[in-house]
């Protein structure tokens, strides 16, 4: 790994309720290389995805205030004019959300998806995009891809819908790739699936992987660093294999008791 490619410096997320204040996020701070894993880790409510999602002009069109820096590749993203923001998402950086059917539109074909997505960042007819979205499908392990192709979101299971969005993100070819959660609601044998794709995709196209997860389980598997979240903060960012020896944190020794309750993944 080599180089940074994303700064975090004092992000804050700031939602208002009439007039009241709720303070999301806090001042969080962190950096990612090239090529690395940082998994994102804490509870429901810690501010994991507010986060993610602040740093790539995800959030709300007037729902929060956002301030603080994240520069991606040197380049500040945080008060970035939308139109070239979403240049930076849709080349550069892909964000899968933890459940596809947010985002898959249920009337278009999943091959559809996929050729648009290719077609509106490279430039591709409607032929040879959709030939690529066959191609971006057997990547992502689906054996039948010519059918899935032709499949509607609803004729797809859960884990096939969630390769599909894998698909739909690597279209772009991305530098930084971040999953929120993409496992949830799947069951523990897809799961394992599922994140067996993402690290064999990640070590063959050499994409950063930011991977939010409430389960520490997860982080030991493929994590090279592991940020902890608590109550809109990050409370401990370490390497992983120092964190999992001597947590500092309450809420991470919280975290890592109810992953040993549970079991290795």
């Amino acid at each position: 790994m080599t180089g940074t490619l994303l700064s975090v410096k004092d992000l804050n997320v700031v939602f208002r309720h009439g007039l009241k204040e709720i303070r999301a996020v806090n001042r969080v701070t962190f950096d990612m290389r090239r090529r690395e894993t940082l998994v994102m880790a804490g509870e429901s409510g810690s501010g994991k995805t507010v986060t993610s999602l602040a740093i790539c002009g995800l959030l709300p069109e007037g729902a929060a205030s956002v301030s603080g820096s994240a520069r991606f590749a040197g380049e500040e993203l945080i008060g970035m004019p939308e139109a070239q923001l979403r240049a930076f998402r849709g080349r550069r950086i892909a964000y899968i959300f933890q459940e596809p059917s947010s985002f898959l539109n249920p009337v278009y074909s999943i091959g559809e998806q996929i050729a648009e997505a290719v077609r509106l960042h490279h430039g591709a007819g409607r032929a040879a995009a959709l030939r690529e979205a066959v191609k971006l499908l057997e990547m992502s392990g689906i054996s039948d891809a010519q059918r899935a192709a032709r499949s509607y979101p609803h004729q797809l299971s859960g884990g096939m819908n969630q390769r599909a969005a894998i698909s739909m993100a690597l279209a772009c070819r991305p530098e930084l790739l971040i999953a929120d959660e993409p496992t949830t609601s799947l069951d523990m044998t897809t799961e394992a699936e599922i994140i067996k794709l993402l690290m064999r995709l990640k070590q063959e196209a050499g994409f950063s992987l930011l991977f939010i997860t409430h389960n520490l389980a997860i982080a030991e598997h493929i994590a090279d660093k592991v940020a902890v979240m608590f109550k809109g903060e990050l409370v401990e960012y370490r390497e992983k294999e120092e964190l999992f020896a001597s947590p500092e944190h309450a809420h991470t020794k919280e975290l890592l008791a109810a992953y040993e309750k549970v079991g290795k993944f």
